[in-house]
């Protein structure tokens, strides 16, 4: 089940009624009905009714059944009109012609809340979505609150409440833990919740939330950030209908220390890259949306069980963690891997205090007495008591973080890895404890689960849960100032719309204390001779064209000309060029500009994104800014402290600092645009579409950066501004 394309144009907006039902409430609710209530497990409403009464729901159950005087042993009505009481929620699994008057009667008797499993809405074209519309007009009109449709419901293992239709809940027990989930897809929800069963990882609360007309996904992010017995927040979304109340909700989250994980789909950029900018095409939705979690401390990984899995851990071990990884091997093959793949990842491996390898020293050959570590190296390779304390020593030393034990098979195999695993536990590090081989292994997976302790089938699997606790870790330890606004800058920003011209754009850096190269504009190929010599040569020449996007594709710029003679002679050949290229650009004359020369073309870039508003980016520019896609990207405003660590994430952050004999740059004049810019952005609110400065030529340190070429597009459309 997926969400719908245009969500938007069939849900509740800000007029309607008051909702007389908490997201508590319909998570906790006193009674339920459920509509085509069934004997038959081979029916959804059969399996509904059988699911609440399996798992023990305390509360009252409404089989609404016209054709039965009971349902699975309870008294079945023929309508929900003949209930003796209204129910807090009644469940909906009836085809998708008969849904709205279904959810029409449940209103008219009181019901708290539908849920509706049923599919045929929007997600199903134009009858569809006229159907999902009278949905959100009868909830609107009565108060009654909705999820779904197109959902699998909900599941509440510590309510004992299983309102869901999916077979995975045919199961002894509904597994309870501290991990809430919010999923626009029930079916991964549902194959989640089993998977994370298997694990022995348990659940608080499971919501679907499907098309989202009404319950949607932020109304449960934000009582799972309430809920006292959350403590870490996994979510699934395919697209927001609130991106600011989503940022704030993240915010949340990391104010009251709960990890928040989540899984985005739509990565990609297919069929969304816009040509107008370099900005545009690399600030895409997705690129943002990861901005906003990497600011608000939510970290996004690539698959729900590794999403599932670092959550789990990141409960069990709340102290903060700092140092690096830590390798224990019965393999030096596999301690070997482990090491190049700790290093890929970006991770450090701990470098061991000379008390603890001294220690490991008495029990282990001396090759073997350093991080990694492998236990094919013992002193005494009978004593199998000797694993747990090489264990215990390694993972507890201070500049250790987090364990990674690969364990293949040995003799006695289920006795080793239960001592890893206890000097794991009581450590309180989380060690990820992986068994390589198959059969062999499965006294030794027995061993561990009778500790509760989790383990992993692949090394690749415990390395990428690593990587994401190590990112949580990250963010929680970063400082997040308030952005100040520098000063003197303007009270507001300039007037104007559309493309803006060369001329007002640098107008407009200035006035945001930006520094850009001097130039003068000309109409002719003889008065942009006359401008070159009062700048001084050699000089650049550009022609002017609001048509133009990038010149330099069009050989509409000109380097390094030294005569009046050589300036006239490049403007006569780049209008004619102009004209036989691009015939229908307007050529409006052109741009001399002094020669600026210095060490790196930097891009710094904002747009405003439609769910987030404005954000800011920069990168290593020039033209092949596209090629190397090396920016990192932030919501505006950021503080000088943001834009700096904003260089650091740059692949190209060693050529800042000075490599291979050049000199370091200046990182804090590139700091300062990319702040300055950021603002200039804030201030045009929902004026910008884009603004660019591309390339900003940065100098050596305490030199400066000068913007020497820049472009903007700003729109008359005025709409309401996110806010986070």
């Amino acid at each position: 089940m997926t969400q719908a394309p245009a969500l938007h144009t069939a849900r509740l907006g800000s007029d309607r009624a008051a909702p007389r039902v908490s997201v508590d409430r319909l998570l906790h609710p006193r009674s339920v009905a459920v509509f085509g209530a069934s004997d038959s497990v081979d029916k959804f409403g059969g399996r509904i009714m059988h699911f609440l009464v399996r798992h023990g729901f305390a509360g009252t159950i409404y089989p609404i059944n016209p054709r039965r005087s009971a349902v699975v042993g309870h008294v079945a009505y023929p309508s929900i009109g003949d209930l003796p009481a209204p129910p807090d929620v009644a469940i909906l699994a009836v085809p998708a012609d008969t849904l709205v008057q279904s959810v029409t009667e449940a209103a008219a008797a009181g019901v708290g809340c539908c849920v509706i499993i049923s599919t045929g809405f929007a997600e199903a074209g134009a009858e569809g979505m006229a159907r999902q519309a009278a949905l959100v007009e009868v909830s609107r009109a009565t108060g009654m609150r909705l999820i779904g449709p197109n959902c699998m419901g909900l599941v509440v293992p510590h309510h004992r409440l299983a309102l869901c239709s999916s077979v995975v809940l045919d199961t002894d027990r509904l597994r309870d833990g501290p991990l809430g989930l919010v999923s626009q897809s029930g079916a991964l929800m549902v194959s989640v919740f089993d998977r994370a069963a298997t694990d022995g990882i348990g659940f608080r609360h499971c919501v679907s939330v499907g098309n989202q007309v009404d319950v949607e996904i932020c109304d449960v992010l934000e009582y799972l950030v309430d809920d006292a017995g959350t403590e870490a927040i996994c979510v699934y979304v395919e697209g927001l209908l609130d991106g600011p109340r989503f940022r704030r909700a993240a915010a949340m989250a990391r104010k009251a220390g709960k990890p928040l994980l989540v899984v985005k789909t739509g990565r990609t950029q297919a069929g969304a890259v816009s040509a107008r900018s370099h900005t545009a095409s690399l600030a895409g939705s997705f690129e943002v949306f990861a901005a906003v979690c990497r600011e608000e401390g939510a970290v996004i990984a690539h698959d729900p069980d590794d999403m599932v899995r670092a959550a789990h851990f990141l409960v069990r071990h709340r102290r903060p963690r700092r140092g690096g990884v830590a390798i224990l091997s019965t393999s030096g093959g596999g301690a070997g891997i482990a090491c190049d793949r700790v290093s890929e990842l970006g991770l450090s491996q701990a470098v061991l205090s000379a008390e603890t390898r001294a220690a490991l020293g008495e029990l282990l050959l001396p090759p073997q007495a350093d991080n990694p570590v492998d236990l094919g190296g013992r002193r005494a390779p009978e004593n199998v008591e000797i694993s747990g304390e090489i264990a215990r020593l390694l993972f507890d030393d201070s500049n250790v973080a987090y364990g990674l034990a690969i364990l293949t098979s040995m003799p006695f195999f289920a006795k080793r890895s239960r001592l890893i695993a206890e000097s794991a536990q009581a450590i309180d590090k989380p060690v990820m404890i992986v068994f390589t081989p198959g059969a062999a292994a499965d006294a030794p997976r027995e061993a561990l689960r009778e500790i509760g302790q989790f383990f992993f089938d692949r090394t690749e699997d415990a390395l990428r849960v690593l990587a994401l606790m190590a990112e949580h870790d990250a963010h929680s330890a970063a400082a997040r100032p308030l952005a100040a606004r520098p000063a003197g800058l303007p009270e507001a920003a300039p007037e104007g719309s559309g493309v803006l011209s060369a001329e007002e754009a640098t107008r407009w850096l200035q006035a945001y204390g930006i520094p850009v190269a001097r130039d003068a504009t000309a109409a002719t190929p003889e008065a942009a001779a006359e401008a070159a010599a009062r700048l001084g040569f050699p000089v650049v020449l550009k022609a002017i064209s609001r048509d133009i996007v990038h010149k330099s594709d069009l050989g509409a710029v000109q380097l390094g000309l030294a005569s009046p003679t050589e300036v006239v002679e490049a403007a006569c050949e780049m209008a004619a060029r102009l004209a036989r290229s691009t015939p229908l650009a307007r050529l409006d004359g052109f741009v001399v500009q002094e020669t600026v020369r210095g060490e790196a073309e930097v891009i710094v870039g904002a747009r405003r994104d439609p769910q987030f508003g404005p954000v800011v980016l920069v990168g290593l520019g020039g033209i092949a800014v596209e090629i190397l896609k090396d920016i990192a990207l932030a919501p505006a405003p950021v503080t000088l402290e943001r834009a700096r660590l904003m260089l650091d994430a740059l692949a190209g952050a060693p050529l800042f600092r000075g490599a291979r004999g050049r000199p370091p740059l200046d990182v804090e004049a590139i700091a300062d645009v990319v702040s300055r810019l950021s603002w200039l952005a804030v201030d045009l609110g929902p004026r910008l579409v884009d603004f660019e400065v591309n390339p900003l030529i940065v100098r050596p340190q305490g030199e400066g950066a000068i913007a020497v070429d820049s472009r903007a597009t700003l729109t008359e459309t005025f709409h309401k501004e996110p806010h986070p």
